[in-house]
């Protein structure tokens, strides 16, 4: 990022290829986490197609298209965001504790809550995150992943790369980062009412969703298919809708989007207007 703004070009390219690479080892040591222990199919795809397109990025970047530094510049901006939660016990309890209250006001609010009740994490006391149904004595709890705070770096690390207005930058930050937030509680809510109300524990799903995430108690169904399957699909397609309502404001952030177009398709595709075709002085 420094090499990039001092208009050292050449180094900043090497430099960044460089750390692309080690961002694809990064997304290659998690496969494991999100394949066996979260057991998240669209996770474990997207992390599992990470990693060539990581060394594709730092491929192409070598080879001279520079504007990949705006989507570089973006990646690490989301590291800078999400680190501090990640290493800090207390900043991530209190986020964890935070979005817990508020799913369960919403639950309460949604006329979902009758009987539930908040609760200490049974594994990890110091929190207070689950959700306990008595009814059908079921608990999900809120964990760091469901915070959020992922989503919040991504147009963080998007909106803060780019070259444009600062007012349009803060504009697209607060609609972006409140939409984000309020949808993650409605994906919380939903998840929890789901598994505590054993919405979708019927014969047609049971085989299914147990075989594809391995499962042995029948009872895991509901929570697997409201969060693995539904919530988590749904999540794509609510941040690729976000990302199009913030270019409104921000049009640079299509300069990102066609970048990312040119590495999946191999062909230049135009989205921003003549305007905002170029970054900076970033050019193709």
């Amino acid at each position: 990022m420094l090499a990039d703004r001092r208009e050292r070009r050449d180094l900043a390219r090497r430099v960044t290829a460089g750390a692309w690479a080690l961002f694809a080892v990064f997304w290659l040591l998690l496969i494991h986490q999100f394949a066996v222990v979260h057991r998240s199919i669209v996770e474990t795809v997207l992390v599992v197609a990470a990693v060539p397109l990581c060394l594709y990025v730092g491929r192409t970047l070598l080879a001279g298209r520079e504007s990949l530094l705006v989507l570089s510049r973006a990646v690490a901006l989301m590291g800078l965001i999400y680190l501090p939660f990640q290493m800090s016990a207390p900043i991530r309890g209190f986020l964890i504790e935070t979005v817990a209250r508020q799913t369960a006001w919403l639950l309460d609010a949604a006329g979902l809550g009758d009987g539930m009740q908040l609760i200490e994490d049974p594994e990890e006391s110091t929190l207070r995150n689950t959700f306990w149904f008595p009814g059908t004595e079921r608990a999900s709890r809120v964990i760091f992943a469901c915070t959020g705070i992922g989503s919040l770096a991504i147009f963080g690390g998007l909106i803060g790369a780019v070259r444009a207005p600062p007012r349009r930058k803060a504009v697209a930050l607060a609609v972006s980062l409140s939409i984000i937030w309020v949808l993650n509680l409605v994906r919380n809510a939903f998840i929890a009412a789901a598994n505590g109300y054993a919405w979708f524990d019927h014969p047609a799903l049971e085989g299914p969703v147990m075989a594809a995430f391995g499962l042995s108690d029948p009872s895991l169904v509901s929570f697997y298919f409201a969060d693995r399957v539904l919530s988590q699909s749904l999540a794509l397609v609510a941040l690729v809708g976000i990302a199009w309502l913030v270019s409104r404001w921000v049009p640079q952030l299509l300069g990102i989007a066609e970048d990312l177009l040119y590495l999946v398709t191999g062909d230049e595709v135009r989205l921003r207007p003549p305007s905002t075709a170029t970054d900076g002085g970033e050019r193709r």
